[in-house]
């Protein structure tokens, strides 16, 4: 699922990120944050009129103000951080 699809409080890692859909500014600022695939991220508040604004972000220990198409361009799991279920690991 897309990062703008997260519910909120709902605590997920970083899957797929489409740095093509990124400027190469926007995607060094997101680098700079800490922002990769693996990292642990959360929703915390959507912005603006009607949510359709900014989103908070939780990624690790910061929280960070992320415009709405950056974040359409993060793809999210929220299962385990690597990426196997409980009943894959036997």
């Amino acid at each position: 699922m897309r990062l703008t699809d997260l519910p909120l409080r709902q605590p997920a890692y970083v899957d797929l990120i489409d740095w093509n859909a990124l400027s190469a500014s926007d995607g060094q600022r997101l680098r700079e944050f800490g922002l990769c695939e693996g990292a642990s991220v959360e929703a915390l508040h959507h912005g603006g009129l009607l949510g359709r604004g900014p989103i908070a972000c939780k990624v690790g220990r910061m929280t960070i103000a992320m415009r709405r198409n950056h974040a359409a361009a993060i793809t999210v799991r929220t299962g385990p951080q690597d990426g196997l279920r409980a009943d894959d690991e036997a």
